[in-house]
């Protein structure tokens, strides 16, 4: 049939590119509600830490002070799972799809700036969770009868453990949404240069987070956390 001269020039949005977008939004959106439930878990426990506490800020209820931590690392454990889930591959995207331009100046500069650590902060609570499995599976192997009190007990330390890579995440896993938010847009468009990019991103990322792990400490690469951070 015939067709107009003009409509070759028409872009068209490949359904792959839509799809592939929609599949961002959905990752960008958990990690932003998981980041979101960690402060959340962090603020209920800092409005009722300091009544367990005298005025020198030592427990006084031990038994209360003890549960609500372990309720607080509970919760945003749960968060932390999403950030293992989503977060690698969609820091991935992030730095594939920034430009120098962004780095510099613009909506997500100081957003971009905040990610500098969070290779680290991933890596040391995907090593939580990886400990995690090996004890379990241990357990299953060896202790039938009593795994239920045991795996209680192996997951409040395990809970505790990732607390601080979840307090963490609250901020800059926010940040990554953020950023990741703003260059949904960017997301599918040549997809074959950016798959290359990303392949890149994520080859930088493991190759950082090797260094990192041998020459410091995983913390002593996050970002510097805001002030009013509280939560004991």
């Amino acid at each position: 049939m015939p067709t107009s001269p003009d409509s070759s020039a028409i872009p068209e949005c490949q359904p792959q590119d839509a799809g592939e977008r929609a599949a961002w939004r959905v990752r960008v959106q958990a990690l932003a509600s998981a980041a979101d439930g960690i402060r959340q878990a962090s603020d209920r426990w800092d409005a009722v830490s300091d009544s367990y506490c005298d005025e020198d800020g030592w427990p006084v209820d031990e038994t209360g002070y003890a549960d609500g931590k372990v309720a607080r690392d509970a919760a945003a454990w749960e968060h932390v799972e999403t950030f293992l889930t989503h977060g690698p591959e969609v820091l991935a995207g992030v730095r594939a799809a920034a430009q120098p331009a962004d780095y510099l100046d613009g909506p997500i500069s100081a957003d971009l700036l905040r990610l500098r650590g969070i290779d680290s902060v991933l890596q040391r609570a995907g090593e939580i969770r990886c400990e995690w499995d090996q004890v379990i599976a241990l357990m299953e192997g060896s202790m039938p009868g009593s795994r239920e009190l045991y795996e209680e007990r192996a997951r409040e330390i395990r809970n505790s453990e990732g607390w601080h890579y979840a307090d963490e995440l609250s901020y800059s896993g926010a940040a990554l949404a953020r950023a990741a938010d703003h260059l949904t847009d960017r997301i599918g468009v040549d997809k074959s240069a950016h798959t290359g990019r990303v392949q890149a991103a994520l080859a930088r990322s493991a190759s950082g987070q090797r260094v990192a792990s041998v020459t410091s400490p995983p913390a002593s690469a996050a970002s510097d956390p805001p002030a009013t951070r509280r939560s004991r």
